[in-house]
C-alpha cells in the first residue's frame, strides 16, 4: 500500500465462510441446505454486530477487539488447526461452533466489570447475545442444545480474569490481560464442579468443555504468530487499553503504561500467563510460540535499554516507535 491508513478492512467474511463450508461438503452432506444456511447466517451476523459495534464500519473503534480479530481466528488460525489436526478430527457441529466463537465471543466490549462465578461481565454478554443471534437464525435450545451449551462454555472460557482492577476503570479485559492468571477454559471443569454438579454426567456438557479449550488456544494464538504479527497484536491491545483508559498515546501520561505494557506485560503474558488448553492447540501453535520466545526476550530488553538511553519514556508515542523500530530489526 502506498497511502497509509488508520485501520484496515477485513477480508471477504462471506467468502471465507462458503470456502470453508465447500471444503466440509463432504462430511456435512447428511446436514440439509437449511441448517448450513442457518450456520452461516449466525456467524455472519455476529461479524457484522462485531464490526459495527466496535470495529471499522461504526463510531467506538477498539483498535484489538474489531472485525479483524474475527478474521484472524476465522480465518488463518482455524485453518492452521484444520491443517494439523484434520477436517475429520472435529465434527461439522464442532467447526461450525469454533467459527461462531470467532465471530462472538468479543461481541460486548463496554460491560461494567463484574465478578461472579470467575466469568467477565463483556464474556457474559456476549454469550447472551449469541443466543439472542442463534434464536433469530432459527435455532433453539429445544433441539439444538448441543449449540448453546458449547458456546456458553466456549465464550465464557475466554475469560482471562473477570475481577475488575482495583482503580474500577470503565476498561476490562484489556486491562486484566496483564493482571490476570490466566485463561478461565483451564480450570472451566472446576468452576462447573462448584456451579453445575453433576456436569460429568451430561455428555454435551463434557464436549463443549473440550471445544472451549481450543478455542481458548485460538483466541490466544498471537504467541504463535510469525514475530512481526504477534508484536503487532501487541501493538493493537496496548493501544486498545490507552484508549479504554482515557489516555492517549501523544501524551506523557501515556509514556509509562504504554512501556510496561510492552515489557513487563508481554513477558508475563507470554511466559506466565499463557498456558494451551488443548491438545490440539498445542499441537497447532506451540512451536510457534517457541520460535518466539527469545525473541520476545530481545525485544523487551532493547526497548528498555533504549528508552532508558533516551532520559526515559517521554510520551506513548516515542514508546511506540522505538517498539516498531526493534520489532523490525529483529523480525
Amino acid at each position: 500500500m502506498i497511502f497509509s491508513y488508520p485501520r484496515e478492512f477485513p477480508a471477504d467474511v462471506p467468502a471465507l465462510i462458503d470456502d470453508r463450508l465447500a471444503r466440509f461438503a463432504p462430511q456435512a452432506a447428511a446436514h440439509s441446505d437449511a441448517l448450513l444456511a442457518r450456520a452461516r447466517d449466525a456467524v455472519l451476523i455476529a461479524f457484522c454486530r462485531v464490526a459495527f459495534r466496535h470495529g471499522s464500519w461504526g463510531e467506538d473503534f477498539h483498535p484489538y477487539h474489531n472485525e479483524n480479530h474475527v478474521v484472524e481466528i476465522l480465518g488463518p488460525r482455524t485453518e492452521r488447526l484444520i491443517d494439523t489436526v484434520g477436517v475429520k478430527a472435529l465434527t461439522p457441529a464442532d467447526w461450525f461452533l469454533l467459527a461462531l466463537f470467532a465471530a462472538a465471543h468479543d461481541l460486548r466490549q463496554r460491560e461494567a466489570p463484574l465478578f461472579e462465578a470467575g466469568i467477565g461481565s463483556n464474556e457474559r454478554a456476549s454469550v447472551e447475545e449469541v443466543t439472542r443471534i442463534l434464536k433469530t437464525c432459527g435455532f433453539t435450545r429445544r433441539s439444538h442444545r448441543e449449540i448453546y451449551v458449547g458456546i456458553e462454555l466456549m465464550i465464557s472460557g475466554s475469560t482471562f480474569d473477570a475481577r475488575p482492577p482495583a482503580s474500577m476503570l470503565e476498561y476490562n479485559t484489556a486491562e486484566l490481560l496483564v493482571q490476570s492468571r490466566g485463561a478461565l477454559a483451564r480450570k472451566l471443569d472446576k468452576k462447573l464442579d462448584q456451579h453445575a454438579p453433576g456436569w460429568r454426567n451430561d455428555a454435551r456438557v463434557a464436549h463443549a468443555l473440550m471445544l472451549a479449550r481450543i478455542a481458548a488456544d485460538l483466541d490466544t494464538a498471537n504467541v504463535a504468530e510469525p514475530f512481526p504479527e504477534s508484536m503487532a497484536s501487541a501493538r493493537r491491545l496496548c493501544l486498545e487499553r490507552e484508549m479504554r483508559s482515557h489516555r492517549v498515546p501523544e501524551s506523557a501520561e501515556s509514556a509509562q503504561p504504554m512501556l510496561d505494557f510492552l515489557t513487563s506485560g508481554q513477558e508475563r503474558y507470554f511466559f506466565e500467563l499463557h498456558r494451551f488448553s488443548s491438545d490440539f492447540g498445542r499441537r497447532t501453535f506451540e512451536a510457534g510460540k517457541l520460535a518466539n520466545a527469545e525473541k520476545l526476550k530481545t525485544l523487551t530488553t532493547e526497548l528498555r535499554n533504549r528508552i532508558a538511553a533516551q532520559g526515559g519514556p517521554v510520551s506513548g508515542v516515542q514508546v511506540l516507535e522505538t517498539f516498531r523500530e526493534i520489532v523490525a530489526a529483529i523480525g
